[in-house]
């Protein structure tokens, strides 16, 4: 093959292709949206955590290169060896069965592999198990299928609501919406603090998942999970139910405002409002059904 006025091996030619490729996947894996998937993006989603960027460090840095030399090397040695041993390269064949310092090197290097790679990991699994002090509680229910929000009264809360996925026909792209993401009632927190989630489920298991947040964590019912997340960024952050929990499993969406302090604390007078109201006539509505 003939490039400007020199010539290149085919090998050459694949390998820079290959290389190519691999850029062009890069470059789409790090162009992504912030809250929501994107459209031909790879590798992990866009993260607004500080949990997320040790994730992000730990499978990019770490990970990601371990298993792409591992990878290589055994499709190399597979390779030479078909090439090196095959019938008509070696017609007579070595009659070694085992080798105990090639036993010992290929048991030893996979241990000191695994034991590189234990120590981040379980400094990485501690930092998310470990809920810090929160400022805002959050006990969020799964339901078939939609999630509801209950905001303690002690931290200026005292209400609850559902929120469910807003239909095709109410979807305005120009506001934002997103289809099969956006939903009728946002829940909010406020940017740079703690939020303890507390998650539960009313029926069957659900899995609450915010990647922007790094947040995945079961809701299994008559159990209380919990997990944390500090977003750094203000925005809308989607996610979804990620256990398969029913028939309309695919239209479950979770979606989080991260607004700042002074808009939180101004979402909690007209949320208290908003939804207390919506409560005081669920109830008028229970009684009047009830048989006199």
């Amino acid at each position: 093959m003939l490039i400007g006025n020199r010539h290149i091996t085919r090998g050459a030619a694949l390998t820079l292709g290959a290389l190519s490729s691999l850029l062009l996947f890069a470059g789409l894996a790090w162009a992504q949206v912030e809250g929501q998937p994107t459209p031909g993006g790879l590798g992990l989603p866009a993260t607004v955590t500080e949990v997320g960027a040790e994730t992000q460090f730990f499978y990019n840095v770490i990970l990601l290169p371990i298993i792409s030399f591992i990878g290589l090397f055994v499709l190399g040695l597979l390779i030479y060896v078909s090439w090196r041993f095959n019938e008509h390269a070696n017609p007579v064949p070595s009659k070694l069965t085992h080798h105990t310092g090639l036993e010992i090197v290929w048991t030893l290097i996979p241990v000191l592999i695994l034991v590189f790679i234990a120590v981040p990991s379980f400094r990485l699994l501690a930092h998310q198990v470990e809920v810090p002090e929160a400022k805002v509680t959050i006990k969020v229910t799964g339901n078939q299928w939609y999630w509801s929000y209950q905001y303690p009264q002690d931290q200026g809360g005292g209400f609850s609501f559902d929120q469910f996925m807003k239909p095709d026909s109410e979807i305005k792209p120009e506001n934002g919406d997103v289809r099969l993401l956006s939903v009728d009632n946002e829940a909010v927190v406020p940017v740079n603090e703690v939020v303890k989630l507390q998650v539960v489920a009313s029926d069957v298991i659900h899995s609450f998942t915010i990647p922007a947040f790094t947040v995945r964590i079961d809701a299994v019912p008559g159990r209380l999970n919990e997990t944390w997340f500090k977003a750094e960024k203000e925005g809308i952050f989607y996610g979804q139910c990620s256990k398969i929990c029913g028939k309309d499993h695919a239209f479950m969406p979770a979606a989080i405002r991260v607004v700042s302090k002074e808009k939180y604390e101004q979402w909690l007078v007209e949320a208290k409002k908003k939804f207390a109201k919506a409560d005081s006539s669920l109830r008028v509505a229970a009684r009047s059904d009830e048989p006199r």
